[in-house]
C-alpha cells in the first residue's frame, strides 16, 4: 500500500455490503447483477446517473464468433494479429471462447439486436475482423441498447444504487486486503457529501480516462478516476501507452475541445470509403483490408495523408449508401452530422483521429483481480492482456461481458469476510495535493501536443516536464494560502494529472512504434526488446515506477499463483 489519498473530508457516512461495484456500463452492471444473483449483498456506485457511462455511446457492436462458418479460433487470430504481438493469448481464448454464450446471456438478459429477415443476429463487418461477426442494435446504437437492457434488469432486481457520486479510494483493513471505498455524493444522490461502502470486494467499472486530451470519443465522466484510485492503492497498472485513436471522428475544427461525435467503423464495415479532398482512396495498398485495417494503421493512414496534404482532417464518403440505408442502419450518425451542417447522404463527411479508448489499464488476471488483494477491474478500466497493444474493433463491450462475469464467479467463491478499514481517508496515509479545476485545460492540451497520435521523444520529454511543473505547483500551495479547496472538479482533475503522468512515463520508455503507439523518432517495431508490456506502480512520493516484463507474459498478480 502506498498510503497515499486523495485530499477529502472523512467520510460522514457508512453503509455495508458484500461487494460494491464502481461504473454502470457492461461491466459494472453485468457483475453487479452476477453477484446478486448468487445472494451477494451488492451495491452499485456510479459517477452519473446508471445509463450515463462509456457504454451507451458505443455504436458499431459487440463482436463474437455467431456468424455461419465462424469461429473462436478465428475471431482469436484477428485479435492477437491486432493486438501486434502483446496480447495474452489465453485470455483471447478465453474471451473469444466465452464470448458467444456471453452474448446470449445478454439477450436473455433483455437485449434486442438487429435480425436479419430470417431472425438471426444481423452481423457486420469492423476493421481487423475478416468475418462478419459484429451484432449490432437499433443500427448504430447498440450500446444504449444494452445499457436500457442491463439498467432495466438492475432496477428489477432492486439493487442498491447510488448514483452521482465520485468515488475517491479505496479502503484497506489492517492486513492490506480491501474494505470498501469512500466517495463523495453530488448533490442529486441518496447520500451527502463524502461517506464510505464498506465492503470486502470491489469492483473498478469505471471506464477510460479519454478526458486526459483535448478531443476525445469519451464522455465527460472518463477523467481516468478507477486508474488513479487503483495506484493510489498500490495496485499495477500495464500498457497505458496504449491509447486508440479512432481514425474516424466527426472533425468540428482545429480547436474543437471535449466529447466529439464518433463516425463508427461499421459505416467503413459496410462499404465507405476514406478519400482525401480530391477524392482519392488513399488507404487502398497500404494494408490487404484497405479502410478496414486495424484502428492503428487507418489512424497512421489518415494522420499521414493529412500531413501530405496540410489537411487538418480527411473524408468519409458513403454518398452511395443513400437515403434509405444512412436512416435505416446508421440514424444516430446520420442525426448527429445533421446536427452539424454536414448531410452524408450527399456530401463526404470530414473525419480525423480522436482519443478513444485506453487499451491498458490496471493490470489483473483472467479471474479479473488486481495486486490488491480484494480489488478487481473489468471492462477499460482494466488490463487483461486482451487488447495487446491496440483494441480490435468491437471487442470492448465483449471483454467488459466476459470479464465481469468471472469476476462475479470469483467473488461467489471466494465469499470474503467483511474487516473493518484499518483508518479512515483524511485521517491518515498521505493526502495528495489537489489541483485547480483550471488546470484541466492545460493537462489535456499537454498530452493532445506531446502524447497524441504522433510522439516522439522530445514532444514526450516535454509533456513530462509540463505535467511535473504541475504537480510541483499543487504540491507547493498545498500548505499557503493557495491551498486547492476539495471538490468533485479538483478531484477529477488531479486523478486526470496522475493518470497522465504515468501514461507519458510508460511512453517515454516504449522506444518504438506498435500498434496504436507512434512515436515518429522510432518508427519500426522492436520485437527484440518490445515485445515487453510496461507495468507501473506509483512511489510513496507519487512518482511512476516503470518496470519492464522479462517477456510477453504477464507476470502473475498475487505470488503464490
Amino acid at each position: 500500500m502506498t498510503g497515499i489519498r486523495l485530499t477529502a473530508p472523512a467520510p460522514g457516512w457508512a453503509i455495508d455490503a458484500d461487494v460494491v461495484v464502481v461504473g454502470s456500463g457492461v461491466a459494472g452492471l453485468t457483475a453487479a447483477l452476477r453477484c446478486a444473483a448468487a445472494g451477494l449483498d451488492t451495491v452499485v456506485v456510479t459517477k452519473a446517473r446508471l445509463d450515463d457511462g462509456s457504454t451507451r455511446w458505443a455504436q458499431g457492436g459487440i463482436a463474437a464468433a455467431l456468424g455461419e462458418g465462424d469461429t473462436p479460433e478465428q475471431h482469436l487470430d484477428d485479435t492477437l494479429v491486432a493486438g501486434a504481438g502483446l496480447c495474452d493469448e489465453e485470455a483471447v481464448r478465453t474471451l473469444v471462447t466465452a464470448g458467444p454464450d456471453a452474448v446470449r446471456r445478454l439477450i436473455g438478459t433483455g437485449a434486442h439486436f438487429d435480425t436479419t429477415d430470417s431472425g438471426d443476429i444481423a452481423l457486420t463487418r469492423e476493421g481487423g475482423h475478416h468475418r462478419r461477426r459484429i451484432a449490432h442494435a437499433g443500427g448504430d446504437a447498440t450500446g444504449a441498447e444494452i445499457s436500457r437492457a442491463l439498467v432495466g434488469a438492475v432496477r428489477e432486481a432492486a439493487l442498491h444504487t447510488i448514483e452521482n457520486a465520485l468515488v475517491l479510494d479505496l479502503l484497506t483493513d489492517a492486513e492490506g486486503r480491501t474494505a470498501g471505498v469512500s466517495l463523495h455524493v453530488m448533490g442529486e444522490g441518496q447520500h451527502d457529501g463524502v461517506g464510505a461502502v464498506r465492503a470486502p470486494s470491489v469492483v473498478l467499472a469505471t471506464g477510460g480516462m479519454g478526458q486526459v486530451f483535448s478531443a476525445t470519443t469519451n464522455p465527460s465522466v472518463s477523467t481516468g478516476d478507477g486508474v488513479a484510485l487503483a495506484l493510489r492503492a498500490g495496485a499495477e497498472v500495464s500498457d497505458l501507452e496504449f491509447v486508440q485513436f479512432h481514425p474516424t471522428v466527426l472533425f468540428l475544427g482545429a480547436d474543437s475541445e471535449g466529447q466529439q461525435p464518433l463516425v463508427s467503423e461499421a459505416v467503413r464495415g459496410e462499404g465507405a470509403h476514406l478519400v482525401d479532398a480530391d477524392g482519392v482512396r488513399f488507404m487502398v495498398g497500404q494494408h490487404e483490408l484497405a479502410e478496414l485495417a486495424p484502428r492503428d494503421i487507418v489512424a497512421k493512414g489518415i494522420t499521414r495523408r493529412m500531413h501530405e496534404k496540410g489537411a487538418e482532417h480527411m473524408y468519409l464518403d458513403a454518398r452511395h449508401f443513400g437515403a434509405r440505408m444512412w436512416e435505416q442502419r446508421f440514424p444516430t450518425i446520420l442525426a448527429a452530422c445533421r446536427a452539424h451542417g454536414i448531410d452524408p447522404v450527399t456530401e463526404p463527411v470530414p473525419v480525423a483521429p480522436a482519443a478513444h479508448y485506453a487499451s491498458g489499464g490496471v493490470r489483473t488476471d483472467l479471474r479479473g483481480r488486481t495486486t490488491v488483494p480484494g480489488l478487481y477491474a473489468c471492462g477499460e478500466v482494466a488490463c487483461t492482456g486482451v487488447h495487446g497493444a491496440n483494441r480490435l474493433a468491437s471487442n470492448s463491450l465483449l471483454e467488459g461481458l466476459v470479464f465481469a462475469e468471472r469476476i462475479a464467479a470469483d467473488i461467489a467463491e471466494a465469499r470474503p469476510p467483511r474487516t473493518e478499514p484499518a483508518d479512515a481517508p483524511g485521517d491518515a496515509g498521505a493526502p495528495v495535493p489537489l489541483l485547480s479545476p483550471e488546470a484541466r485545460t492545460a493537462i489535456q492540451r499537454t498530452m493532445s501536443r506531446g502524447a497524441g497520435v504522433l510522439r516522439s521523444a522530445d514532444s514526450l520529454a516535454t509533456a513530462a516536464d509540463e505535467l511535473e511543473a504541475l504537480h510541483r505547483e499543487a504540491a507547493a500551495d498545498a500548505d499557503g494560502s493557495k491551498a486547492v479547496v476539495p471538490g468533485v472538479d479538483a478531484w477529477e482533475v488531479t486523478n486526470l494529472l496522475l493518470v497522465s503522468r504515468v501514461l507519458v512515463a510508460a511512453a517515454r520508455q516504449r522506444e518504438e512504434t506498435r500498434g496504436c503507439h507512434w512515436r515518429e523518432d522510432r518508427p519500426d517495431r522492436d520485437d527484440a526488446h518490445g515485445r515487453r508490456h510496461l507495468v507501473v506502480r506509483i512511489a510513496p512520493d507519487r512518482t511512476p515506477v516503470v518496470h519492464r516484463t522479462e517477456t510477453a507474459a504477464f507476470p502473475p498478480v498475487r505470488p503464490s499463483d
